[in-house]
C-alpha cells in the first residue's frame, strides 16, 4: 500500500485497479454526489474504470499531489477520496481567479462518515503538509453554495470566501474559498 499522508484516523493512500468498486459504491449514492457533476452526469462502471487508471497515472505527474483513498484506520474501510492536485487539472477554475500555482482541495466521503470529523481533519493535514513540506503557496476549494457541510470543512481549515460564480454547465452558483501561506 503506497501511503501518502496519515492523520490520527485516517491514512491516504494511492489508488490501485482494485478499487473501482468502491468508487462506483461511493458514487452511486445520490445523497453524496449530490452536488456534484456526477448528480447529472453518473459515471458508468467502465468510465469509473477508466478515471481511477488515469488517477493511477498522474500519481507519475506531480509529486506529493493527487487523488487518493481514505482509509478509516480502525476499521480498514474505504470512507471516500481526497483531492489534492494543482487547479490547472480543473476545467472549472477561471484563470482570472485562479493561479496555475495554486492547490485545489477536494473530498466525497460515504454518508456513513459524514459528520466525524475526518473531512476536517484530513484538510488540515494535508494543508499543513503542502505549506511545510511541498512549497505550496495557496490552496483552493469548489462548492454549490448549497453545499453547506463542504462549506464549513473549508472554513473549519481556514479557508475564506474568496470569489461566486455561476457555473455554465449547471446554472448554479459556486464558491471559491482560500487560503494563502503566512509569510
Amino acid at each position: 500500500m503506497n501511503i501518502v499522508l496519515e492523520t490520527e484516523r485516517i491514512i491516504l493512500r494511492q489508488f490501485i485497479e482494485d478499487d473501482v468498486d468502491k468508487l462506483v459504491e461511493l458514487n452511486s449514492d445520490p445523497d453524496v454526489v449530490k452536488f456534484t457533476s456526477d448528480a447529472e452526469h453518473p459515471q458508468t462502471y467502465l468510465e469509473t474504470k477508466a478515471k481511477v487508471a488515469k488517477i493511477i497515472n498522474s500519481y507519475q505527474k506531480y509529486n506529493g499531489y493527487g487523488i487518493w483513498a481514505a482509509i478509516e484506520k480502525s476499521s480498514q474501510s474505504f470512507i471516500g477520496w481526497f483531492l489534492f492536485r494543482p487547479v490547472i487539472d480543473a476545467s472549472y477554475f477561471d484563470p482570472n481567479f485562479a493561479d496555475e500555482d495554486d492547490i485545489e482541495l477536494g473530498y466525497r466521503l460515504k454518508k456513513i462518515f459524514w459528520g466525524q470529523g475526518y473531512g476536517t481533519e484530513v484538510s488540515q493535514a494535508l494543508i499543513n503538509q503542502g505549506f511545510s513540506e511541498l512549497g505550496m503557496k495557496r490552496v483552493l476549494a469548489v462548492a454549490i453554495s448549497a453545499n453547506k457541510a463542504s462549506i464549513r470543512v473549508m472554513e473549519k481549515v481556514g479557508l475564506q470566501l474568496e470569489h461566486k460564480f455561476i457555473y455554465q454547465e449547471n446554472g448554479q452558483e459556486v464558491v471559491i474559498y482560500a487560503l494563502n501561506k503566512c509569510s
